[in-house]
């Protein structure tokens, strides 16, 4: 079974920072894909980075510049999240897309982290 944890959410003001991770654990043969989400209350959940195989990262426009994401090791994900604002407050969530060491795909998703933007 594929797991997903995220860590590091937490309560920052505005313009501070954060770093959030993210753990990969199980049966895997190779991850292909690894990304960051978030959704906000009474919104839908929204990409914030992408991160493919090849190494190319895509983010949101609503955070380019100010967070950047980076695979520190095969099986976790970092996001550094700068120059917070209040509308970056959501739940963030890692999915990761690969495949098993036995057979078949996954697609797998944490279970969020909760990060609020507040004075």
């Amino acid at each position: 079974q594929v797991q997903v944890v995220e860590s590091g959410g937490g309560l920052v003001q505005p313009g501070g920072s954060l770093r959030l991770s993210c753990l990969v654990s199980g049966s895997i043969a190779s991850i292909n894909a690894m990304g960051w989400y978030r959704q906000a209350p009474g919104k839908e959940r929204e990409l914030v980075a992408a991160l493919t195989s090849g190494g190319t990262t895509n983010y949101s426009d609503s955070v380019k510049g100010r967070f950047t994401s980076s695979r520190d090791s095969p099986r976790t994900l970092s996001l550094q999240m700068n120059t917070l604002k209040p509308e970056d407050t959501a739940v963030y969530y890692c999915n990761a897309v690969g495949r098993r060491a036995t057979a078949g795909l996954f697609n797998a998703w944490g279970q969020g982290t909760q990060v609020t933007v507040s004075s």
